[in-house]
């Protein structure tokens, strides 16, 4: 087994092929019988077109609110993951910045603008731009894929809940709870919402137990709204009492507690949100989407006994009988857009703080490209961006956060252009 990812296949033509082991593409690449087409996700193009029809692949999404898991599947066979983390959050940052510029000209002795009240309509099905970035971002990544290998079919997370109602329509009551995904659901939305720790001391990696924050003994109820996780030894020491006089001499942990139990999980609603906005986006695909469970993607991760992780619940959605993982090392994929369009930078006050901001591309050379340096005295450094480019020939590439170092045009070689994304491996 490997622990990196395949390797995806074009033929002359551009028609995706089979992904192939790393080691295949090496000897393919040595024998110059193909050559590198894209770095990340690595893909190579065969020098001769290829009429063998290829065994199709599944391509299975875990939609989350900050990272988004794919798996790509032959048959049992996970070949490729990766995650793919979003930038809703520096979205809404920017979006709240802006706004408090534009409150602040209000103040200011500015030229007069006619106010425009007659386009402050919203399309149907219109999402915030925070949570329509989460949709597009996956979508674009779903196109690459569909031109690096035959996908065949796509499988995405869409309900929270269970099929036990699908299987058996009149199931009610307490049987409904009862099933083989009993509680499930209730945990899972309780891990997140209370970051997998203990709610009264803090404690992780330690085993949690759903905890009732009102007593079940004094009439407290069984709600979400009333649950928590706590460790065995928080569980025990507070028993039946209000949670009232177990935190008397924690004021700050009993308002915490308290107020963290009524918020709604924003991230499940971010979720929620976008769900159905990507599930009816990748049927104007054209490729057969189906739909799985929450639930039983978490079901079914347990019972294959597989480590938590954005891209193996990907690999685990819908139906699984068993899983054989042919990689490792999932590619980690961050989002981080293209860049601030704003020309004049300003200060928390709303002031201008910098001049006019020069544009990013020089001679073909744009901010945020990925280079190797082949030449001069840094030769040997490979993988870095730069980070300031010059109409002057020296360049800028940032080698950690203290050291800055300067190289000529000349000396660089692209490996990966700017795309708006920043790329590493997991470590094994």
């Amino acid at each position: 087994m490997s622990n990196q990812n395949y390797v995806f296949v074009l033929d002359t033509n551009g028609k995706p092929l089979n992904p192939c082991r790393p080691i295949t593409a090496r000897k393919l690449l040595n024998a110059n019988k193909a050559a590198v087409f894209r770095r990340y996700p690595f893909t190579i193009i065969l020098k001769k077109e290829v009429v063998d029809t290829p065994e199709p692949i599944t391509l299975k999404l875990d939609p989350g609110s900050k990272a988004t898991g794919i798996a790509l599947l032959q048959r049992e066979k996970v070949v490729f993951g990766a995650s793919l983390a979003h930038r809703g959050q520096a979205i809404k940052a920017s979006l709240d910045s802006r706004r408090a510029i534009r409150r602040s000209r209000r103040a200011r002795h500015t030229r007069y603008r006619q106010p425009r009240f007659l386009n402050r309509t919203r399309a149907k099905g219109w999402l915030a731009p925070s949570l329509q970035h989460r949709v597009e971002t996956t979508l674009t990544w779903i196109d690459r894929f569909i031109r690096f290998a035959p996908i065949g079919s796509i499988v995405q997370e869409l309900v929270r809940f269970d099929l036990q109602r699908l299987e058996n329509p009149e199931i009610s009551g307490i049987e409904y709870q009862q099933g083989e995904l009993q509680g499930y659901e209730v945990r899972e939305y309780l891990l997140n919402k209370w970051d997998r720790k203990c709610a009264y001391c803090g404690a992780e990696n330690v085993p949690l137990q759903v905890e009732h924050i009102h007593p079940k003994a004094k009439g407290g109820s069984n709600r979400i709204s009333n649950l928590c996780l706590a460790c065995d030894k928080c569980n025990a020491k507070k028993g039946t009492q209000d949670i009232k006089q177990f935190l008397a001499k924690k004021p700050e942990v009993l308002k915490r507690v308290l107020a963290q139990a009524k918020r709604p999980l924003k991230d499940a609603a971010a979720v929620n949100s976008t769900r159905w906005a990507l599930f009816n986006r990748l049927k104007a695909i054209g490729l057969p989407v189906s739909r799985a469970s929450g639930g039983l993607t978490k079901f079914n991760r347990t019972r294959l006994q597989l480590p938590k992780a954005h891209w193996l619940d990907a690999a685990c959605v819908g139906k699984v009988e068993s899983l054989l993982l042919l990689t490792q090392q999932p590619l980690l994929i961050k989002a981080l857009g293209w860049g601030c369009r704003q020309m004049v930078q300003t200060d928390k006050y709303g002031f201008p703080r910098k001049g006019y901001r020069a544009k990013q591309k020089v001679k073909n050379w744009n901010t945020g490209d990925i280079v190797s340096v082949v030449a001069g005295k840094f030769a040997g450094i490979t993988g870095k961006r730069l980070k300031t480019v010059r109409f002057k020939g020296n360049f800028d590439i940032r080698l950690s956060k203290e050291l800055v170092i300067s190289v000529s045009r000349n000396d660089i070689k692209a490996v990966h252009r700017k795309d708006g994304y920043d790329y590493k491996f997991a470590q094994v």
